[in-house]
């Protein structure tokens, strides 16, 4: 089942994507949550009631008459984890982790596929990364590896956009990977029954039509179960928070000369059973202050 946030007729609302059309879960399931968040703390009868509608007639829209945003508008943590393929670390040339190496994004940096990423005014060094994101579903702590799918809704595609040399100015990469529009999440949520083994998964990042990044989640370091164990030891996870697993090799900054993103360019992510996701890069715009 893929579950999507869009907006149609001036309100965002949920509903699960059935091939060219989304089912409006307001309009064929009233007694339902109409946000993400709230839709995957209602737990197991909730999924059952959305699994339902896909064999209803009623709620029908077009996708080509909504716009899909990220299936989770502001996540009560984002939660990013750095240098976990081996061909990432190798063109890096650091040393293998011993143990994840976590980092986290604002929930402000999300984005929509389709939505513009910004190129900052105070930088160039603007890079993507094409990861695979774990959603979990359910208030969790002390989760032990081999009960982590009890907890994970389901699985969907992150661009964790990178301000580099923000990034590599200090040890923490907060400031690095948090920009407004740096987290394009989507284009919806692939429940974790229809996904199956989320280790076997294809994961390609293209530029502007060039192939950039080419894996598989089986060459994840630390795999989704790993992370939610290591996790939940320290604290408590809930349903919406995002789990991006990391990225392969193939980023703009170990590429000579780097290829950094600049306004125009195009980077789209794919991955097997779960979408794609597109986005273009602008400069960002003056009206983006604020005070």
């Amino acid at each position: 089942m893929k579950l999507a946030t869009f907006t149609h007729g001036g309100t965002t609302r949920i509903g699960v994507v059935d091939g060219a059309e989304v089912i409006d879960l307001a309009a064929v399931a009233p007694q339902l949550p109409r946000e993400m968040c709230a839709f995957l703390a209602a737990g197991a009868d909730a999924l059952t009631t959305a699994k339902q509608a896909l064999s209803s007639p009623y709620g029908r829209v077009a996708l080509a008459d909504v716009r899909l945003e990220a299936p989770i508008l502001r996540p009560p943590k984002i939660l990013a984890v750095g240098l976990n393929y081996k061909d990432h670390i190798a063109e890096t040339g650091n040393k293998t982790p011993e143990v994840p190496m976590i980092f986290n994004k604002q929930s402000t940096s999300i984005n929509r596929s389709g939505g513009d990423i910004y190129l900052p005014h105070v930088s160039e060094q603007l890079d993507y990364e094409g990861e695979f994101a774990v959603v979990i579903g359910r208030y969790c702590r002390h989760v032990p590896k081999n009960r982590a799918r009890e907890v994970i809704a389901g699985y969907t595609i992150a661009n964790d956009v990178s301000v580099r040399d923000w990034q590599r100015r200090v040890p923490t990469f907060t400031m690095g990977k948090s920009w407004d529009t740096h987290c394009p999440l989507g284009p919806y949520i692939t429940t974790a029954d229809e996904v199956g083994d989320p280790h076997t998964l294809d994961l390609k990042t293209w530029v502007n039509g060039e192939l950039r990044q080419s894996s598989n989640t089986s060459q994840l370091l630390f795999n989704a179960f790993d992370l939610v164990e290591h996790l939940t030891t320290a604290f408590t996870l809930e349903p919406g928070d995002i789990i991006s697993t990391g990225t392969p090799g193939g980023v703009a900054a170990a590429m000579k000369p780097p290829k950094w993103l600049k306004p125009g360019d195009v980077v789209k992510i794919a991955i097997d059973k779960l979408g794609e996701i597109e986005n273009r890069v602008i400069a960002e715009p003056e009206g983006t202050v604020r005070i």
